[in-house]
């Protein structure tokens, strides 16, 4: 059995959770998420298989 998990779409699913339960974190949570996904953008990697 495969199972693959998209690291992306594990930070934006924490990132909106963290931001559901303290607006006040938008700011530092938005900026954390645009690191990560410009990390791993840049050394392409994508997920855990």
């Amino acid at each position: 059995m495969n199972f693959h998990v998209d690291i992306n779409a594990v930070v934006a699913l924490i990132a909106g959770i963290l931001i559901l339960l303290q607006p006040g974190l938008l700011n530092y949570v938005v900026a954390i998420y645009l690191i990560i996904v410009g990390i791993t953008g840049l050394t392409g990697f994508t997920g855990f298989k």
